[in-house]
This record gives C-alpha cells, sequence and structure tokens, in this order.
C-alpha cells in the first residue's frame, strides 16, 4: 500500500498495491535490499503478503522508526513479519493478518506524529494491542479521545482504554475493574485535571480508604494531611505527571483540586466536581453506598479497583463488588472491565498478572472470598458445634 501525499487536507491518501511473495525468502529479500535481518525467524515466505508504503516527510519517518530501527525490530519480533526500510519507503511481508496489523500500527503512528504527538515503545505496544480494526484506529485519530494536558497528550492503549474514555464522557459514573496497570486511575486523573483546565468543573475531588496493603502501620504523625499523604502518594504522583509541580501545589491551595480520605465524605454533597475513588476494593458495603450518594449536580465520579487486591479484613465482602452487582444495567452507569491484556506497564507486569490469574483459577484462592460475605469465619464454625451439642 502506498501512501500518498496528493490529498489537499493534509492526510494520508492510500491505494493498494499488494503483491504475493514466492521466489525470495524473508531473509533473502533482506540481503536483496541491502538492510539488516532484524528478528529472522528462517519461515518460509511462500503466500505471504507484501505491502508497501511510502511516507511523505523523512523527518517523520526517522521518528517513526526509532533509534536504530528499534520500533520497527519490536514490530517484527511481535508479529514475526519482516519489514525493509530504504528512505522513505517500507515493506512487510509476512502472514496477512499480521502484515495487516503493521500496515495499520504504522499509519497510526506517522499520523500521530504528523499531529504534534510523541511516539514511543509503549505507543507502538498500543497499536499492536489495538489492531487494525475502526476502534483501534479511532483510539488514536479521534481527537475527542486525545486527552490534553500541560505536560503530556494521553491517548488509549486499549479497546478498554478507548471504552473507558467514551464512558468518562458520556456517564456519570463510571467503574473501572481490573489488575494493576491498566490505566484506570492514571486515565481518570487526567480526565479530571483536562476538565478542570479547560473550566467545564470547578474541582477535582481525589479520594482513598485508608487501608494497609496487609501491613499494620500504627499511628502516623503529623496533621491529617500528613496523615493520609502516604495513602493518597499514587495520587498526587499522576498529578504531577499532568501538570507543573507549581500548579500542582497552587491548585491544592485554592481548592481546585482536593485529596481526601473516604472516611470525610460523610455528609458532603459534591457538585460541579469530578471525584475520583481510586482502590475502592477497599471499601466496606455502607462506604460505598455513602459515597456514590455524594453526587451532586454537573459532577462525574469514577470509582476504580482490583477485586483480585482486597486488603478488608477475612470475612468483610468488598463495597465495590457490591455497587457493581447491584448498579449493573442502571442507566447513567458503565462498568468497564480490565484484563492482563490491557496492561500497560512494563511486559513483566502482564506476565507476571497472568500468571496470577491462571494460579487462582486452578486453586480457586481468593474465590470464595471475593463471592460470600462471610466465608469462614471461626464464630459460624463455634455455632455450628453448639448446635451439634444441642442434639439428642
Amino acid at each position: 500500500m502506498r501512501l500518498r501525499p496528493e490529498d489537499s487536507s493534509g492526510r494520508i491518501d492510500t491505494t493498494a498495491d499488494t503483491k504475493t511473495t514466492t521466489s525470495l525468502s524473508r531473509k533473502e529479500n533482506k540481503i536483496a535490499s541491502g538492510d539488516k535481518d532484524h528478528g529472522s525467524s528462517g519461515r518460509d515466505s511462500e503466500n505471504n503478503k507484501a505491502v508497501h508504503l511510502k511516507f511523505d516527510d523523512n523527518s517523520l519517518v526517522s521518528l517513526l522508526c526509532g533509534e536504530h530501527d528499534r520500533y520497527l525490530v519490536h514490530m517484527e519480533k511481535a508479529l514475526d513479519i519482516s519489514i525493509v526500510l530504504r528512505g522513505n519507503f517500507l515493506s512487510i511481508t509476512g502472514p496477512t493478518q499480521a502484515v495487516s496489523a503493521a500496515h495499520s500500527g504504522l499509519q497510526i503512528l506517522y499520523d500521530r506524529l504528523s499531529r504534534g504527538l510523541p511516539v514511543d515503545s509503549q505507543e507502538v505496544d498500543a497499536v499492536l494491542r489495538l489492531g487494525p480494526s475502526e476502534e483501534a484506529t479511532g483510539g488514536a485519530v479521534d481527537e475527542d479521545l486525545v486527552i490534553r494536558t500541560r505536560k503530556r497528550h494521553i491517548s488509549p492503549r486499549s479497546k478498554n482504554q478507548v471504552a473507558y474514555l467514551r464512558a468518562m464522557c458520556g456517564d456519570g459514573l463510571v467503574f473501572a475493574l481490573g489488575p494493576a496497570g491498566t490505566g484506570k486511575t492514571y486515565l481518570a486523573v487526567a480526565a479530571a485535571v483536562s476538565r478542570l483546565m479547560k473550566g467545564e468543573i470547578d474541582r477535582v475531588i481525589l479520594s482513598r480508604p485508608a487501608v494497609e496493603a496487609g501491613e499494620q502501620l500504627g499511628f502516623l504523625p503529623g496533621d491529617l494531611r500528613e496523615k493520609v499523604d502516604p495513602y493518597l502518594r499514587p495520587l498526587y504522583d499522576a498529578l504531577h505527571d499532568m501538570m507543573p509541580g507549581n500548579q500542582v501545589v497552587k491548585r491544592m491551595a485554592d481548592g481546585d483540586i482536593e485529596v481526601a480520605p473516604l472516611a470525610f465524605m460523610r455528609g458532603r454533597t459534591l457538585s460541579n466536581a469530578f471525584v475520583i475513588l481510586d482502590e475502592a476494593q477497599n471499601t466496606t458495603s455502607v462506604q460505598m453506598k455513602m459515597f456514590l450518594t455524594r453526587l451532586g449536580e454537573n459532577a462525574n465520579m469514577v470509582v476504580t479497583g482490583d477485586l483480585s487486591q482486597v486488603d478488608l479484613p477475612h470475612g468483610t465482602r468488598s463495597g465495590l463488588r457490591d455497587a457493581t452487582e447491584i448498579l449493573d444495567g442502571v442507566e447513567g452507569v458503565s462498568i468497564i472491565h480490565f484484563d492482563d491484556s490491557d496492561v500497560v506497564r512494563h511486559r513483566l507486569v502482564t506476565r507476571i498478572v497472568r500468571a496470577y490469574g491462571d494460579f487462582e483459577e486452578k486453586t480457586e484462592a481468593g474465590r470464595q472470598y471475593m463471592s460470600s460475605p462471610s466465608p469462614d469465619r471461626p464464630s459460624t464454625s463455634r455455632s455450628k458445634k453448639r448446635e451439634r451439642g444441642k442434639r439428642p
């Protein structure tokens, strides 16, 4: 497929130019073109599809390929294809589906660069994860789904992230459930900061239950803010990634951005605000109901959590699970489920999440805890013993 600059609108015009490679192997193609054989698999190239691309801007092509063509090498290894670069021409050879994914991904990345947005290895992973579907191109091209903040431009990196951003644009209450590293909190903070900068809301409220992750930290020194800061540090980190540090301090001092523990939400009405409850799997049912009923006029609420990492006392049912079961199907409420394929951190995190998921499914670890309101409580077993003792 050739990309030509004839379109006066500035967008890339595409025309088909596809052929079947039968005479040269993948390695021979690279040798014939004078390029290195990056990650050659030794696969026979018979019946492989070959697609050719021509890009208009050589400076963008160098950014598209990365230093020492590392982005192209990454695509080759991920899709088991061959990519040959000659000037501003790219030739992609491999199985039809893989070639289509690489072709779509390169188009998306080039379009991103042409709009002044950066490309890095995570963006390359994102376009490969999205694939050559309509939602993939929508995730990268649809301006409504690109969040612009003072320091970064953020776009979705998986299909579930696309659905998540669309839900935050259209629904008053959004639940985001899934493993660590899927962007649940980060995208919510980005959406909140963007709306605050546009003047669509008056304040951003970030909340989190003060529950230790399996440790007893005891009493922390300092005033209220100093006591809760360790629990809310991930939210601060996300804020500083979106805004300059002095702006974060100023807006927090002015009350435009408020960070508060969940325990101090009772009795409040949160209007003209974007409210985020992070780590919601550590709320009780009573706390969750209290928090959800704080929603006021012109306000959006996002609740994030991972039901596989509950730190509540044994036998206490998570309020997040209760809320998603009770509110499923209610108009104006969206529930987005992320999985290990949405993890956008280090690739090893995806493997860790997947390995733990396989282990828990195999051993049924935690299944009874999350589905039963009070599993295996000692008091229950003692009461059964007393009942057996009373029988004649």
